[in-house]
C-alpha cells in the first residue's frame, strides 16, 4: 500500500536545469527522487506543481510523493533533507488525500521577480535579483500604469516564448504589484497559471517602460498584436521565484485561493 505525502520544497535554482527531471542534467525533481530512493528504493517519481525554468528559484514548489510505509511527517522531512544538497530543502511535509495531484489541482500561483536598482549590484543578492544598470532611476509609476492592461483573462501570445507547448495562450492574471525592497523593487505576479517565460517577458517589457523605452499606454495594443517580437526582452532567470501556490479548497492543502476555484 502506497502512502501519499505532499511536500513544500524550496530551492535556489542557480545550479538546477529547472524542476523537471533531465537525462543527465541536475533538476529539482531528480534530486528529490534520488533522496527518496535512498530509503524507499521502489518509490515512484515525485510529481511537482510547476515546471520552473533553468536558473529559476522556488520557495513553494508543491510535490506529491508516494512512500512504501507510513511516516510521521517531520521524520519524513528530516529523512529527505538528510539526503538532499544544501541548495534544495523540504520545508513542510503532510499526508496527502487520495486523488490529489498538485499540478492538476492548483488554481493560482504567485511568482515574484526581484529587481536590483542600486548604483551597483549587491553581491549578496546577485544570485537572486536582476540588477538593472542605468544612470536614471526606473519610473515605477509608469511601470504600474503599464501593468494594468495585463490584468484579467487575455491571449498572452505576445508574452509567450517560441518553445511554449501550452494548448492555449489564454491566461488570467489576477494581480501585479510593485513592492519596494531594500535596494530594489519586487514585481509580484499572481494568476491562474502562466505560459512558458510569460512572467519573465512581462518583466522585461515593464522594465523597458520604466527606462522610458516604451510608453505605458501601448500595453493594450501589445496584447492585441499577439506577436512575441513586439514585446520586450526575456528577463534573466535568477530574478524569478515561485513563491506560493493555491490549490482547490476541497483538498485542504493550504488556505483557499482568494480568487475562487476555477475560471
Amino acid at each position: 500500500m502506497a502512502h501519499p505525502f505532499f511536500l513544500t520544497v524550496a530551492y535556489a535554482g542557480g545550479a538546477f536545469h529547472g524542476w523537471q527531471i533531465q537525462t543527465s542534467l541536475r533538476s529539482g525533481q531528480g534530486d528529490v527522487w534520488k533522496a527518496l530512493r535512498t530509503f524507499d528504493p521502489e518509490a515512484p517519481m515525485p510529481q511537482g506543481t510547476g515546471r520552473t525554468d533553468a536558473g529559476v528559484h522556488a520557495r513553494a514548489q508543491g510535490v506529491l510523493i508516494q512512500t512504501a510505509r507510513d511516516w510521521e511527517p517531520y521524520r519524513l522531512l528530516a529523512a529527505l533533507n538528510a539526503h538532499l544538497p544544501e541548495d534544495i530543502r523540504v520545508m513542510q511535509a503532510q499526508p496527502a488525500p487520495e486523488g490529489f495531484f498538485p499540478r492538476q489541482h492548483a488554481v493560482a500561483k504567485r511568482y515574484v521577480y526581484r529587481l536590483g536598482l542600486g548604483p551597483a549590484e549587491d553581491p549578496l543578492m546577485a544570485a537572486f535579483r536582476w540588477h538593472v544598470h542605468q544612470a536614471a532611476p526606473l519610473d515605477l509609476g509608469a511601470m504600474a500604469e503599464a501593468a494594468l492592461p495585463l490584468l484579467g483573462p487575455h491571449d498572452f501570445s505576445s508574452f509567450r516564448c517560441a518553445e511554449c507547448v501550452a494548448k492555449t495562450p489564454i491566461r488570467t492574471v489576477h494581480a501585479i504589484r510593485l513592492v519596494p525592497s531594500e535596494g530594489g523593487v519586487d514585481l509580484v505576479f499572481e494568476g491562474s497559471s502562466f505560459l512558458m517565460h510569460q512572467v519573465r517577458i512581462m518583466t522585461g517589457t515593464l522594465v523597458e517602460v520604466g527606462k522610458g523605452k516604451r510608453r505605458p499606454g501601448n500595453m493594450a495594443a501589445l496584447l492585441e498584436a499577439r506577436d512575441r517580437a513586439q514585446a520586450g526582452p526575456t528577463a534573466p532567470p535568477e530574478g524569478l521565484c515561485l513563491e506560493k501556490v493555491w490549490y482547490e479548497a476541497r483538498w485542504a492543502i493550504g488556505e483557499p485561493s482568494p480568487w475562487g476555484e476555477r475560471e
